[in-house]
C-alpha cells in the first residue's frame, strides 16, 4: 500500500477498502489536515491560521462556499469522501466519527486544508532517521500542551503536538531537515522533558497511539494540525467537520513543492 499512488489510495478510501491512518502512505505527496466550517466562521478561522502558522499552516481552502474539490489538490478529489475517518462536531462537542460526510454536506460549508507532519517524515527517512510510528505501523502519538495559540474571537486554545523519539545525534539534523518545510509545521518546537510543555505522561497520548521510546532516545515534539480541533471546541460552531487524527487527505501535490515555503498555488 505504501507504494500506491495518491489517486488509487483516495479511490480505495472512497469505496471503503482502505480504512487505516495514512502515515507512510503515498511517499512523495502532501497529506493534509481538514477543517470544514459554515461560511460565517470562515474569516475568523482563516485569521486564526494566519496568526498560528506553526500549528495551522494553510495549504489550501475553498474558493467558494459549497465547493468540495479544488483543482490544485489533484485528480478527482472529493473532500466529502476521500478521508478514511472524519469527526463531526456540534456546538463544539464531538458527536461521532464517520467514513463519509456526503449526507451532511451543506452549501454554506468552507473547507481548509492544513499541512501535516506526515509530509516531512519522508525527508527524515531519506536521511536514515527512523520514524517510529512508521516502523511500528502505528498512528503517530499526539498530545495536548500548555502552549497557547494566538486567539481570534472564540477560536482559541492550546497547541497540540506530535512526537517522534530520536537518538540525540539525530535531533539537530532532523531540525535542519524539517525547517525546510514550514508549510508542514517546520522544525520541532521542543525536545526533552515532556513536562516542560505540559505533557504529564508520554505513554498515554491524547490522540493516536503510544510508540516505543528506546533507552537513550529523546522525545521530539512538532506542532500538529489537530490543534484546530481544540479551538473548535471553544468556538462552538453549530456544526464542524474535521479529519480524525492520523487520517489525512492524500493529495497529488508533491512534497518537494513545500520545501522552503514555495507557493503551490
Amino acid at each position: 500500500m505504501q507504494q500506491s499512488t495518491p489517486l488509487r489510495i483516495r479511490q480505495q478510501i472512497r469505496n471503503g477498502t482502505f480504512t487505516k491512518p495514512t502515515s507512510g502512505c503515498a511517499p512523495g505527496f502532501v497529506q493534509c489536515n481538514l477543517v470544514i466550517l459554515p461560511k460565517e466562521y470562515a474569516d475568523d478561522f482563516l485569521t486564526f491560521c494566519q496568526l498560528n502558522p506553526k500549528s495551522c499552516p494553510l495549504i489550501a481552502m475553498s474558493e467558494n462556499a459549497g465547493d468540495f474539490t479544488l483543482e490544485i489538490l489533484g485528480v478527482d478529489v472529493d473532500i466529502r469522501t476521500d478521508i478514511s475517518l472524519y469527526r463531526i462536531y456540534e456546538n463544539g462537542e464531538l458527536i461521532r466519527e464517520t467514513a463519509d460526510v456526503k449526507n451532511i454536506w451543506q452549501n454554506n460549508f468552507m473547507f481548509f486544508l492544513l499541512g501535516c507532519s506526515f509530509s516531512f517524515e519522508e525527508a527524515l527517512l531519506a536521511e536514515n532517521i527512523e520514524v517510529r510510528n512508521i516502523s511500528e505501523e502505528k498512528n503517530v502519538p499526539m498530545y495536548k500542551t500548555n502552549i497557547s495559540n494566538s486567539p481570534v474571537n472564540d477560536f482559541k486554545g492550546e497547541m497540540v503536538v506530535s512526537m517522534r523519539p530520536l537518538k540525540p545525534q539525530d535531533i539537530e539534523r532532523a531540525s535542519q531537515i524539517c525547517s525546510q518545510f514550514p508549510k508542514v509545521h517546520g522544525a520541532p518546537i521542543h525536545f526533552g522533558n515532556p513536562l516542560d510543555i505540559g505533557i504529564t505522561d508520554i505513554n498515554y497520548p491524547d490522540f493516536g497511539e503510544a510508540v516505543t521510546i528506546k533507552e537513550g532516545e529523546i522525545p521530539v515534539f512538532w506542532a500538529c494540525g489537530v490543534t484546530p480541533q481544540l479551538a473548535i471546541k471553544n468556538a462552538k460552531p453549530p456544526i464542524c467537520i474535521t479529519h480524525s487524527p492520523g487520517y489525512m487527505l492524500i493529495t497529488d501535490i508533491p512534497n518537494t513543492s513545500l520545501r522552503n515555503n514555495i507557493d503551490i498555488q
